[in-house]
């Protein structure tokens, strides 16, 4: 179960590093100017990354005990989004110790 979330975290990793990438290269954030907000359509996904964002980072911050990750961790996963959030759970699956299975990963470590 771990090793398959590893190659699942790993590979959204990969996906968006390459689809991050390869937009900026097309064209910067910026450039489009105001002609994605009227799309309702861009509207509705925005609203949606962004709500699932928060989701997960709901249990990040029950996971983390200090302010100062918790801290760090939500402005990575509001600014970087679905890079951060791969990158937080492969960190967190790396550290696993040998044999253990997702409830390990899902539950807050102790003290």
């Amino acid at each position: 179960m771990i090793n398959g979330l590893k190659l699942l975290f790993g590979a959204i990793l990969v996906v968006m590093l390459y689809v991050t990438v390869t937009a900026v290269l097309e064209r910067g954030m910026f450039e489009a100017g105001g002609e994605m907000w009227p799309n309702p359509w861009f509207r509705a996904t925005l609203a949606d990354a962004y709500c699932g964002f928060l989701a997960f980072y709901a249990w990040v911050f029950y996971r983390e005990r200090s302010w100062a990750g918790r801290g760090l961790w939500f402005v990575a996963i509001m600014g970087l989004g679905n890079i951060a959030v791969a990158v937080y759970v492969l960190a967190k699956l790396f550290r696993l110790p040998a044999g253990a299975g997702a409830d390990e990963l899902l539950r807050r470590p102790a003290a």
